[in-house]
């Protein structure tokens, strides 16, 4: 610009005119901002009710006396000035703060005879000033807390004295394990006696100092917080719930062969917040306590006595009640198959190629595996009709035209190399003893004796 405007052009004068013009514009916005913020203070809390008619200087004068009276006796209020002219208060000066400027105001406007206020007291500029009420208070407040030290020193060691009091009695043992069902309930009992004792020696703590009425906002902070804690943990919370519920109910015992939800295994232990079983495979599963609650539970260990199925296809021209003796007879002879409940045998099913025959039988798991029973049972009863004659077909198709003939025998099966325990023949039967089953027990009887706490199992508990 410079290189462009020479001295004396008026491009050069306009530009300087332009500059000075907003330079004043914004003085004015200044100044005016500035003179009207006593204008804005004294516009509010202004006397209200009819104006005499009769006027006296004397009145004026007791007015500002009584005033500047009351100004005095307050903090804030020491640079305050006071005029009045006709009833007319006009005050000048500086004050704390924006409040105390509002305050003035309600002040004069209580005076008797005062009919308005200007109000032209600015808030103080003076740091020293302004620090000055915040540093009474603090010192206000630190003589309060030393003369309150006694106090609160009588008031903390009575809540101390409760507090030891509750947990020497909730570290009991005889009391809580005797009335718990388990270590897990006498654990959840001996957590309430020492809230319960903290709670009442935070009552006791606060009549002390005289403040129990803040018991009543300290409780519903925590109960508003202790409801968000639990929508963001509501998982766990059901967990827990669950393994309270798992702990009193006992619906397995360790060693227990049991299905949850799809899982068979041998229970290892129940945790607080898991169950724990070996599968048949040597693997742990761990299922939630909330879902075991809520699952349907099998125990197939409860009783002694165990059902096996076993299903046979035999032919269509199969003589069936024949079949059905055999089988019947078959399974009976057996001797790990026991007498009460006796076993039975009948039709299941009408296949594409064979008649479904099944047959069951009732051992005592507790000595005879159950799968090997079966499997021995499958093998003897094949044994049985293959050398009775009795055809087991495979799943065919076959077309039958018009005019064909439908009367074909099944030929002769081999004879078979061994015997059957049936009438006039004997067989050979594998061993049955539930050693898998023993297996699996140790397995598990280690496992609970390298973690012997934190099971909430109990052999004698009393049974669902």
């Amino acid at each position: 610009m410079t290189g462009l405007l020479k001295p004396g052009d008026p491009s050069r004068m306009l530009l300087a005119m332009g500059l000075m013009f907003r330079l004043l514009l914004l003085v004015s916005v200044l100044v005016l901002s500035i003179g009207l913020a006593p204008l804005q203070a004294q516009t509010s809390d202004q006397p209200t009710g009819t104006i005499a008619v009769s006027d006296s200087a004397e009145q004026d004068a007791a007015i500002a006396n009584r005033i500047r009276e009351i100004f005095m006796e307050l903090d804030g209020y020491e640079d305050v000035t006071v005029a009045v002219n006709s009833g007319i208060v006009t005050l000048r000066g500086t004050a704390i703060d924006g409040p105390a400027v509002t305050r003035l105001n309600e002040i004069a406007g209580r005076i008797e005879g005062v009919v308005a206020i200007e109000n032209r007291v600015q808030e103080t500029t003076d740091v020293a000033r302004r620090l000055d009420p915040a540093v009474a208070r603090f010192r206000a407040r630190s003589e309060q807390f030393i003369n309150y030290l006694p106090l609160l020193g009588i008031a903390v060691a009575a809540f101390a004295l409760v507090v030891t009091v509750g947990f020497l009695i909730a570290r009991m043992k005889r009391p809580w394990d005797r009335i718990a069902p388990n270590a897990f309930i006498a654990d959840i009992y001996r957590q309430v006696v020492r809230l319960a004792f903290i709670l009442g020696g935070l009552v006791i703590a606060l009549d002390i100092l005289g403040a129990a009425a803040l018991l009543s906002t300290i409780l519903g902070a925590a109960g508003i917080i202790g409801l968000a804690i639990g929508f963001a943990v509501r998982d766990t919370v059901e967990n827990f719930i669950a393994s309270i519920m798992l702990s009193i109910r006992q619906p397995f015992r360790p060693n227990d062969q049991v299905e949850i939800k799809g899982d068979i295994g041998k229970v290892i232990r129940l945790t607080s917040r898991a169950t724990i079983l070996l599968s048949f495979d040597g693997n742990h599963i761990r299922i939630p306590n909330a879902t075991v609650f809520k699952s349907r539970i099998v125990n197939y260990s409860r009783n002694d006595e165990r059902r096996f199925l076993i299903s046979l296809g035999v032919a269509y021209e199969t003589d069936l009640l024949h079949a059905q003796d055999l089988a019947l007879q078959t399974v009976a002879s057996l001797p790990f198959v026991i007498d009460e409940p006796a076993p039975a045998v009948w039709i299941e099913d009408l296949g594409d190629s064979a008649v479904i025959l099944n047959v069951a039988g009732w051992i005592r798991q507790h000595e005879t595996s159950y799968l090997k029973a079966r499997s021995e049972a499958w093998r003897l009863c094949l044994a049985a009709f293959d050398h009775a004659g009795i055809v087991m077909p495979e799943t065919t198709l076959r077309v039958v035209g018009v005019g064909d003939a439908r009367d074909s025998q099944p030929s002769a099966p081999a004879p078979a190399s061994t015997a059957v325990a049936v009438g006039a023949v004997t067989v050979k039967v594998g061993d049955v003893e539930a050693a898998m089953d023993k297996e699996l027990e140790r397995i598990v009887a280690t496992e609970r004796a390298e973690k012997p706490g934190g099971d909430l199992l109990k052999r004698d508990a009393p049974e669902e």
